[in-house]
């Protein structure tokens, strides 16, 4: 068996970095799969981008506890199929939860939106004016 070797170094986790330390928490069981995450920035905004399709929107739950954003969701579906000799009952449960904790005096929290589209949910976290990038200004010596 060959062995593949990269010369690229192993990424660190991107949420962190994006958040400058900002760490993550995730309260699924063992077992369960979580749904992937994207975390974007930009210079007004961070997006967090979460792969969730066959959901509905009413199955997200979104709440932000002082600095602590939590995603969750609970679907469960029960489908039964009676036909002459046979019944068929199957359940469907899926769960998860995501917890991201906020980095300080960085976010809006009173303008956090979240919209869901095409299996993906996406929260838009605004950042403050004063943690915002400023441009480049010449100071005038007098």
């Amino acid at each position: 068996m060959l062995a593949r070797r990269t010369e690229f170094p192993v990424l660190s986790n991107v949420f962190n970095d994006l958040f400058n330390g900002l760490s993550t928490s995730n309260f699924s069981d063992v077992n369960s799969t979580l749904p992937a995450v994207n975390i974007k920035e930009n210079e007004d905004e961070y997006e967090v981008l979460v792969a969730v399709p066959g959901m509905d929107k009413k199955d997200f739950k979104i709440d932000l506890d002082n600095d602590l954003l939590t995603i969750s969701s609970e679907k469960k579906d029960e489908i039964e199929d009676v036909k002459d000799n046979y019944t068929r009952k199957e359940y469907s449960y899926l769960s998860f939860r995501r917890s991201f904790r906020m980095p300080e005096n960085v976010v809006d929290r009173d303008k956090i939106e979240a919209t869901y589209k095409n299996g993906e949910l996406k929260i838009t976290i605004p950042k403050l004016e004063i943690a915002k990038p400023k441009p480049a200004r010449l100071i005038e010596v007098k």
